[in-house]
């Protein structure tokens, strides 16, 4: 049997969510080209739980959910022939052993290594908000200044392209490491999933089934409200899995990050200079490195804003912008409790809780 295992190991906020869905709509007619992106079940179509359980993560569900699913999706993987891909953005935080366990899994099999990988004055601004909408309370500022005092942070184990690609690239040769270069703004989302397809050996004609799925950043107007209704849910009982339904999906992805025109965060002025010098040292790594590049290693400098360009703050974003995100804030979840046969019923006791909790502030 020859088998060829593609991982895709991110980062996060890289298109990560429109190539997984993308592979998943298209999933029997890859199949059908010897391109396999397995999924364990009906529920399960991607690989975050498989993920989690590498890591020894246990997010996003109860306690547990996720044990044996890296072990199932290896299994899974040994019974197919030809190209198998893996794909998942969480991945690209692993540390030395669980990387290296991987590795022994696989080890049937021919591995390779992709990394997509985006220039920092985007990518900041991009994982703050992400964050937001993971229930963080913390300002841009305080954002800013644990990635540059923190070497070890969760954003430099995901994102620090030299530390992931280390990691993930010990025991490979270097042909078998792939970076992929996020295009510039303004650039179709197709040419991202082109130039994917190029490293998996996809004609993307195999794939026509376009993603409608998304995960759009919201303005800075939009991202303080949010943030500021965390700081008052934060001593309420509400679970993970109801933040996530009724502010991650219906107030976030379905509302606020869809508003038109909206203020974009960006990358301060006065840290380009950093962000560049960080880019150089990625740069010079890839370079040395000898490994597969597809795009343009110059994609991964910063581009400045206009000198002219006055830089908005997302800290202090315009009250009239905050004050008429908040109200339609207001007004979704005001529809989301009248659409519900019996409101008082159907909220949960920890809903209601949390809800009197906010009235009392």
């Amino acid at each position: 049997m020859s088998r060829v295992v593609y991982i895709h190991v991110g980062a996060p906020k890289t298109g990560t969510t429109y190539l997984q869905d993308r592979l998943a709509l298209n999933r029997s007619a890859l199949a059908e080209h010897g391109i396999h992106y397995p999924a364990l079940s009906a529920r399960d179509v991607d690989h975050f739980r498989p993920a989690l359980d590498l890591m020894g993560a246990d997010w996003g569900g109860p306690s547990g959910h996720a044990d044996g699913q890296w072990d199932a999706l290896v299994k899974k993987v040994r019974r197919l022939d030809g190209t198998v891909i893996i794909s998942h953005e969480i991945l690209s935080a692993a540390p030395a052993d669980k990387v290296a366990r991987a590795m022994r899994d696989l080890e049937d099999s021919e591995v390779h290594v992709v990394y997509s990988s985006r220039d920092l004055a985007r990518q900041i601004p991009a994982t703050w908000q992400e964050s937001i909408k993971q229930r963080r309370r913390w300002s841009y500022s305080r954002y800013l200044k644990k990635l540059q005092a923190q070497p070890d942070a969760f954003f430099w184990r995901s994102q620090g392209l030299p530390g992931v690609l280390g990691r993930w690239s010990a025991g490979l040769p270097p042909e078998q490491v792939h970076v992929v270069t996020v295009p510039p703004a303004g650039a179709s989302q197709d040419l991202l999933f082109h130039r994917l397809c190029k490293v998996f050996g996809i004609d993307p004609e195999w794939a026509p089934a376009a993603s409608e799925r998304d995960n759009p950043s919201m303005g800075v107007a939009e991202t303080a409200v949010v943030r500021q209704l965390n700081r008052r849910l934060h001593r309420s009982e509400l679970t993970s899995d109801e933040h996530a339904a009724l502010v991650k999906n219906l107030l976030v992805h379905d509302t606020l990050a869809r508003r038109p025109d909206p203020n974009r965060a960006t990358l301060p002025p006065r840290l380009y200079p950093w962000a560049n010098q960080v880019a150089e040292e990625w740069v010079e790594w890839i370079e040395g490195s000898g490994i597969d590049v597809v795009g343009d290693v110059e994609e991964l400098r910063p581009v400045p804003p206009p000198e002219d360009q006055e830089w908005l703050n997302p800290d202090r974003p315009g009250r009239k912008q905050t004050l008429d995100a908040a109200l339609e804030a207001l007004a979704v979840m005001t529809q989301e409790a009248a659409r519900r046969p019996d409101p008082e019923q159907q909220l949960t006791g920890k809903v209601s809780k949390a809800m009197k909790s906010i009235r009392g502030q």
